[in-house]
């Protein structure tokens, strides 16, 4: 009798401690951040368009309608007008000399172009004839200034960083230049959690790392799009600078993305540098 107590009694025990272990375990699970977001499926390519090889190193887009791409590329002073429909290049417009040309934005009628040492350039009524003005920011070469996008709702301009913020491990910022005052606000108005577990996956000396190459902001969603050549993703943030998710990029059709735009339909457009082919435009599936 006592026997069969004793084993009702340890049967009852080691049940009762199994279920606690197994409900600590998902308490503890959901408690923690996940240490990944990545999305590891590059999204579908609808179309593809072969670049000249003028543009084999394009480094950004942006649309002047559905149809046509105003494109830089980072050694020519030089917007490229690529018209989607006839993939052809139907116009040129020089603005300053050699250069590493990064990041393009239009409003209106103007065009603003990013270099890599921080300086911006304003080519107003850029169809036409194409008056430029330069303005100097505080930030150099060693930020290297890659990415460029308009944020017309309130009127300035958003930069992302390639390089190093002074004394600063732990993020990147993302930096507003004010279109009416044309100057730079001293901190970034976003900063990138370089420590957020979803770019606990892409570490570089034991350190998460990210280096955008572009920015865009989504028309529909309220979301900032920040895409990276050196290691192709995808990073999605709010406005609020919280990281939603990390889409990471795999295969030929992705060599090098270095410009992301979002046509007027709201479409979503990469461009890649050629590396050892020609440079593209690709439309790809939202996600």
């Amino acid at each position: 009798m006592r026997t069969a107590i004793f084993i009702t009694a340890f049967i009852v025990i080691s049940t009762v401690t199994a279920f606690l272990i197994r409900l600590s375990g998902e308490a503890k699970k959901a408690d923690s951040p996940e240490k990944s977001q990545t999305i590891g499926i590059n999204p579908p390519v609808k179309n593809r368009w072969e670049l000249p090889d003028v543009l084999k190193e394009i480094s950004g887009i942006d649309f002047l309608d559905q149809d046509r791409v105003a494109c830089i590329q980072d050694e020519a002073g030089t917007i490229f007008i690529y018209n989607l429909r006839s993939s052809k290049i139907e116009k040129e417009i020089p603005f300053a000399g050699d250069g590493d040309y990064e990041g393009i934005a239009l409003h209106g009628h103007d065009a603003y172009v990013l270099r890599s040492d921080g300086r911006i350039f304003e080519v107003a009524n850029f169809m036409k004839d194409a008056k430029v003005q330069e303005y100097l920011t505080p930030l150099t070469a060693k930020h290297d200034t890659e990415g460029l996008s308009l944020d017309k709702k309130n009127n300035r301009l958003l930069i992302t960083i390639k390089g190093y913020e002074p004394d600063q491990k732990d993020f990147k910022g993302v930096y507003a230049f004010n279109l009416s005052t044309r100057q730079l606000e001293k901190e970034p108005v976003f900063k990138v959690d370089l420590n957020h577990p979803h770019l606990e996956g892409f570490k570089k000396k034991k350190k998460a790392s990210f280096n955008p190459s572009d920015i865009a902001l989504h028309p529909g969603k309220d979301e900032i799009y920040l895409v990276e050549g050196s290691k192709p993703k995808i990073l999605i943030m709010d406005f609020s600078g919280n990281i939603n998710r990390v889409q990471e990029f795999e295969g030929a059709d992705f060599t090098q993305p270095e410009g992301i735009a979002f046509a007027p339909d709201g479409t979503l457009y990469i461009s890649n540098e050629g590396k050892d082919k020609k440079g593209n435009i690709l439309h790809v599936s939202d996600f």
